[in-house]
């Protein structure tokens, strides 16, 4: 009888490089390849021609999941209620999607008894820091290895073996950029784009329009429950439901592109192209919602919550004990973010021109000053002694010890 061969579980886009790998594993390893492949809202090939494809190429089984809703449900909306984005930029879009692929990739393993789990980054990017950290995090028995950083596998080489071995795949086109791209947005990099003096060329976008010739402006109202947009323009909408059509709309007017110089986690910094135009406008949205729904000292911590959030997510540690409170955290601000925030989309922006909410802290008897007000002017002055006491006490010590009029000084210049 012969002995059980061990088994590595491959992500596979269904691409050159991945489906090169699924024999070049076998060769290295003597392993037998599981491939998986996970559909975020990608587009492209569906999900059994890929499933085809991987079997063609040598895999012995093919796991594929339709993934869009699960990612949009437990991933986009979290990071839409933490208003998540790194460098106070880009919302998260590749990172997002990585702990959603590495579920499928650990529960492939243990339905086909795999020992190690395979992945196509390179040495230099922070996705072999996320694949590994999550799989790791949620199979510490499993193994890692990526046949482009572990076992050499270059373009060059790639293509090459293709033609070799006369697998079913287009072995010459190549992109001029490394794109990544799922439902929450899309991810440009390499290529001219290296050089950050060169500005983006209109190759480089495909979810948005020129922002500099928009159509006519687009009124959209937007209904979130608990941080969670349900409707738009009174049309019921599941999460995914909302996502998709915002990229629509938005994309329509150019918004959600990204020009940035982004610090890697690998300490290497790289010029990044995003564009994500309704993760960006549904942000915005709910931005100003939690501005009406949450108490001022939440927005406050809240801000910093969510600049901490997005680091952890974008440096992989999406299962790290720290990121799980820091979502309960999230999660319990969410509770009055519910109403509707009204936007006009046009020319590259996203603004919006009217909230209402039943749970708003916002009242406008207190805030007019027309007839009507009901806000005590006199508690003004007591209020103003007591919040500058401490500078006050401050100011007169500087006095006391001569450096009251020199500081005042420098203030005034």
């Amino acid at each position: 009888m012969a002995e059980k061969k061990d088994r590595v579980v491959l992500a596979y886009s269904g691409g050159l490089d991945t489906s090169v790998a699924i024999g070049w594993i076998a060769e290295q390893t003597g392993a037998e390849v599981v491939t998986v492949s996970v559909d975020v809202g990608q587009g492209g090939e569906d999900l059994e021609t890929i499933r085809q494809r991987a079997i063609d190429c040598g895999a012995v089984e093919a796991y594929i999941a339709d993934a869009r809703d699960e990612f949009a449900d437990e991933y986009c909306m979290l990071d839409l209620k933490a208003n998540g984005l790194y460098q106070d930029a880009y919302p998260l879009v590749s990172a997002l999607s990585r702990p959603v692929i590495v579920k499928h990739l650990v529960t492939a393993a243990r339905q086909f008894g795999a020992s190690t789990v395979a992945h196509g980054c390179t040495g230099k990017g922070n996705d072999q820091v996320r694949f590994e950290n999550g799989i790791t995090s949620l199979a510490p028995d499993l193994k890692c290895l990526s046949p482009v950083r572990d076992l050499a596998l270059t373009r060059e080489f790639a293509i090459n073996y293709a033609d070799k071995h006369s697998l079913p795949i287009e072995a010459t086109h190549h992109n001029p950029f490394s794109i990544d791209q799922n439902v929450w947005g899309r991810a440009i990099e390499t290529g001219f784009l290296e050089d950050i003096w060169n500005a983006p060329t209109k190759d480089v976008y495909s979810y948005t329009d020129d922002p500099a010739y928009p159509p006519l402006p687009d009124e959209v109202v937007i209904s979130f429950e608990q941080g969670i947009p349900v409707a738009i323009d009174g049309k019921a909408v599941t999460p995914l439901q909302a996502i998709q059509e915002m990229n629509r709309r938005a994309g329509a007017q150019g918004i959600g592109r990204i020009d940035i110089v982004e610090d890697r986690l690998v300490g290497i910094k790289s010029r990044e192209i995003y564009e994500a135009p309704g993760a960006m406008a549904l942000i915005a949205a709910h931005k100003e919602l939690e501005n009406v729904t949450l108490d001022r000292e939440q927005i406050r911590f809240k801000r910093q919550v969510a600049d901490r959030w997005s680091d952890l997510v974008y440096e992989g540690q999406w299962f790290s004990p720290l990121k799980r409170s820091l979502d309960a955290f999230i999660n319990e601000t969410q509770d009055y973010v519910t109403g509707d925030v009204r936007m006009v989309l046009h020319g590259g922006r996203a603004v919006v021109t009217g909230r209402k909410s039943e749970t708003s802290l916002y009242d406008f008897n207190l805030a007019t000053y027309d007839e009507g007000d009901s806000y005590d002017q006199s508690y003004a002055k007591g209020f103003i002694e007591i919040f500058g006491l401490t500078s006050k006490l401050a100011a007169a010590r500087d006095v006391k010890f001569g450096r009251g009029e020199a500081m005042g000084e420098a203030n005034l210049h």
